[in-house]
């Protein structure tokens, strides 16, 4: 039995789409901690930034029409799958800060945060293709 997309958008969706308009949007007003996230090996952070940030205001607006609801689910969760080395990246900067100052509550704060976020992705992805009426 196909899942329909043009069923109401769940609320796990509806976040997901508003996570990705405020994201999006934050990629164009602010973005150099985006820029910090980018994996040294890759060129022209500040294009590629912008280029996510652009995707996640696409993938949002698509995601809350039904017409495009399908595609856009699924160009979300290859979003996420493909902004998760950022995610790394951020993290692994995060564990470089408290080992240059281990005493540093925020620091810890702060790569406790990242790593918490990493795990996070994954239910993303999955509201992303439940959305796209892939998966239930």
């Amino acid at each position: 039995m196909k899942t329909t997309t043009n069923a109401p958008l769940g609320k796990d969706a509806i976040a997901l789409a508003g996570l990705f308009l405020a994201s999006g949007t934050m990629h164009f007003v602010k973005p150099e901690p985006f820029e910090s996230m980018v994996p040294p090996q890759l060129p022209r952070r500040r294009a590629l930034v912008f280029a996510s940030g652009a995707a996640e205001l696409a993938c949002a607006v698509g995601l809350l029409v039904p017409r495009t609801r399908r595609v856009a689910g699924l160009a979300s969760a290859v979003l996420l799958v493909a902004v998760f080395p950022a995610n790394v990246t951020m993290t692994a900067k995060a564990g470089q800060g408290v080992s240059r100052d281990p005493r540093s509550a925020a620091k810890q704060g702060y790569l406790a945060a990242t790593v918490a976020r990493l795990p996070l992705q994954w239910p993303m992805i999955r509201t992303a293709l439940r959305a796209a009426g892939v998966i239930r």
